[in-house]
Formats: C-alpha cells, structure tokens, sequence
C-alpha cells in the first residue's frame, strides 16, 4: 500500500512538473520581454538623479526682493481698472515688481501681467523679452531657435501653459525652456535625457499614451501573468531540488510493465 501511494505521488508529481513546465515556458515568452523592459527602463530612471531630470540644474533661482516704495501702482486701482481680477499675486519679472493675475471672460480665463510701478500691461510678452528672461534664469549659452506655442504643444509641455515661448539652445542635451507669453513665467525646463526619461517611465508602467495611467488594466494583466511564471518556475525548481530516488523510479517502471502489482 506504502509503495502504490508513493508511486501515485510520484506519478502525479511528474504531470505538474510537466504541465507546469510547459505552461511556464509559453508564458514566459511573451513576459519575458516585458521583463526586460522592465529591468532597462527601470535602470534608467534609477541612473539619473531626479533633479537633474527635472531640469534643476539648468535654471537660476534668483531670489529677487521686492522694495515697497516701487509700488505705485496700489491693489485698489488695479481693482478699478480690473474689478473681475483674480489670484492676484505681487512678484517679480527680470527683477522688475509685478502684477500677475486672470480675469474671467466669456471665451475663458484671460492672464495679465501688469507693470507694479506705472500699472502699465507687459503681457503679452515679445520675443525679445522671451529671449532675455531665458538667459537670466538659466546658466545656458547661445539660443538656438525661438518658437512661439499656441496650439497643439508638444508631449513635453501642459495644453495649460499655452501660448508660450520656446527657447531652444545650442548646448548639452539639446536643453528647451518655455515661458508663458502671458505671464512670463517659466513654465517647463526640458532636455533630452528627461524627453527619454518620459518615455521609459511610459514603457515601465505600460501607459504608452502620455504615462499618467499608472493603474492600467494592461499592466495589471501582465503583472498577473509574471506572478503566475514566477510560481510555475518555483514549482519547476522544487522539483529539481527534490528529485526521486532511484529505488523509487525503478519502482515506477517495473510498475509500468508489470513486473509488480
């Protein structure tokens, strides 16, 4: 009875290290390449320190002071010219004091950008200046190209920035800053290694549209299936690691031919 019982064990054994063994092998022939994905892209945004990707090291943060006697032009008379006006906030611009602040029109929110000293709109802002500011907030060298964005920007750059300034140089990286010509903020610092980082976060997370979908159903379909081969290989190497012995394997073919019954 002991050996019929170790004979069914074994029996059964062998056909889940079959089935499993196949079924691990299919399976991971199609992961496996999302496996590799996964280990190349993930390197990579390992590599490359976050602040450097974010383009930190390519802007200037100037901490400008605002001098109270430049103001001359008072909150109460910008409400008088502008009585819808919102979010105003008081700060500096090419270390001039400054108004930014939206009015709401019937076409949308418009930005202003208003002179603090002489309450005079500097917005929106020219090439000129696009190209001034550019080069006081950042450490970069000679301007490559300038194009101005109002409709369909590019991957790297939010729809809610537009219109804005694109200031291209001729440097490492081919760096881009891009400051809106309605407030003459910097909106976006971008370059090469971080254009390739967004893509490698999209091939990571499997997001192949613009990477904010991090919770995909295609990702947690392959997720599943990983999790699944990785159980099949550890079925396939407990096997390995305890194999039968061979009294018990000669057992099983004098069984198989009838030798004992």
């Amino acid at each position: 009875m002991t050996i019929k019982i170790k004979l069914k064990q074994y029996t059964n054994g062998k056909i889940l290290n079959k089935v499993s063994r196949k079924i691990h092998k299919w399976l991971m022939l199609f992961i496996g390449i999302q496996f590799v994905i996964w280990s190349v892209t993930g390197t990579y945004m390992v590599f490359f320190d976050i602040d450097y990707i974010h383009g930190d090291s390519l802007v200037v943060n100037h901490q400008d002071k605002i001098n109270p006697h430049d103001i001359e032009y008072s909150l109460s008379t910008l409400f008088g010219e502008y009585p819808n006006a919102e979010n105003i906030r008081l700060s500096t611009f090419l270390q001039q004091p400054v108004y930014r602040f939206k009015v709401n029109t019937q076409s949308g929110p418009v930005q202003f950008l208003l002179d603090a000293r002489s309450g005079q709109p500097l917005s929106p802002i020219t090439e000129l200046k696009a190209i001034e500011a550019a080069h006081y907030y950042s450490t970069l060298g000679k301007v490559k190209s300038v194009v101005l964005i109002t409709d369909n920007p590019p991957f790297e750059l939010s729809p809610r920035a537009l219109p804005a300034w694109r200031i291209n140089f001729d440097d490492f990286g081919a760096p881009s800053l891009y400051f809106s010509q309605s407030t003459g903020e910097l909106v976006g610092k971008r370059h090469t290694f971080w254009r390739l980082f967004d893509w490698m976060f999209r091939f990571h997370v499997m997001d192949y549209e613009d990477g904010g979908d991090i919770g995909n159903w295609l990702l947690f379909a392959v997720t599943f299936f990983a999790i699944l081969g990785c159980v099949l290989g550890l079925i396939m190497t407990g096997f390995l690691l305890i194999r039968p012995t061979k009294k018990l394997v000669a057992l099983h073919k004098n069984t198989s031919r009838g030798v004992i019954k």
